[in-house]
């Protein structure tokens, strides 16, 4: 199969697991995953959905944050909920994954965020995003919601098992969710992601340098060459707002991560009205210049 960032719409359709993943791998640290808010229930250019935006710009991964499995809906997506998904990759041509986020038990700060029972990590709701048409799960947690690393390990687990290779599972934290003891630098370890990757999980996310309060270049850089020396990819996230800063930082961040030797970007969902998009594009053109910007943001889903 051809790297990810050549791949057609075609190229993607009935791939599996495996082949997606080698597809990831082979594109060298140029993927970028774009994470798109449903909480507001907007649009930021009515009557088209923020991921045909997001598309436009460069993205090359959809990730649906506050999707909810028990009640499907997207905004701009005039469908029966259960082909809501499979409408939305149809617009497109994307792979399109979902948070669904396993509260803990650690001490939390702050008070805690009620959570609707579709966004919940459970393998309940991961049977849902498969039969909905989802083509992967990122086990992670929102501001106030209390997810830890220990509840994270346990879905892993649990939804590879009732999966099998049916999805791809991305695994960790953004920020520290409302864990106290689980925020700034001991937002992971390496004994936390050999558990994760032994559970399950294909990649391995991590906040990108300078996100997180301690969170360093070589912080992430150390932890990145860890998830790789366990044969997993790894993804480096901008979950703080900071998508919405300057495009100076966006570009600083990106090239941090790229230089950290992460296999795929997240851009955050909590740009001013929920996404950016040119700093998507700024983003792209960093870590994989004009040309495969270009490629991408023109390249038909017909094809």
């Amino acid at each position: 199969m051809k790297r990810l960032i050549s791949c057609d719409t075609s190229d993607l359709q009935g791939a599996s697991r495996k082949e997606i993943l080698e597809a990831l791998e082979a594109s060298e640290g140029r993927v970028i995953v774009q994470e798109l808010s449903l909480f507001r229930n907007t649009m930021m250019l009515e009557p088209i959905t923020d991921a045909e935006i997001a598309c436009a710009f460069g993205a090359d991964l959809i990730l649906l944050n506050a999707f909810d499995c028990v009640n499907p809906h997207v905004a701009g997506i005039d469908a029966p909920a259960g082909e809501t998904i499979r409408t939305l990759k149809r617009y497109t041509g994307r792979l399109i994954g979902l948070n669904l986020e396993p509260v803990g038990t650690s001490e939390t700060l702050g008070e805690l965020e009620a959570m609707p029972e579709g966004r919940a990590g459970t393998v309940e709701n991961a049977l849902r995003a498969r039969d909905l048409g989802f083509d992967f799960i990122l086990l992670t947690g929102n501001p106030g919601t209390g997810v830890d690393n220990a509840a994270i390990l346990s879905a892993v687990r649990s939804m590879r098992e009732a999966l099998g290779n049916d999805m791809i599972i991305f695994a960790g934290k953004m920020h520290a969710a409302g864990s106290r003891e689980e925020a700034g630098e001991k937002i992971v370890s390496k004994e936390d992601i050999r558990a994760f990757a032994e559970a399950g999980a294909d990649v391995i996310l991590l906040p990108a340098p300078g996100t997180v309060p301690g969170v360093t270049f070589e912080f992430v850089h150390e932890m990145v060459s860890h998830i790789h020396s366990l044969g997993k990819l790894s993804l480096t996230a901008i979950g703080t707002s900071q998508e919405g800063a300057s495009t100076a930082t966006i570009e600083q961040i990106a090239l941090m991560c790229k230089m950290t030797g992460t296999d795929l970007h997240h851009v955050g969902d909590a740009g001013v009205g929920g996404l950016n998009p040119e700093n998507l594009m700024a983003y792209s053109i960093a870590i994989r210049g004009k040309r495969h910007t270009y490629l991408r943001m023109a390249r038909s889903i017909n094809r």
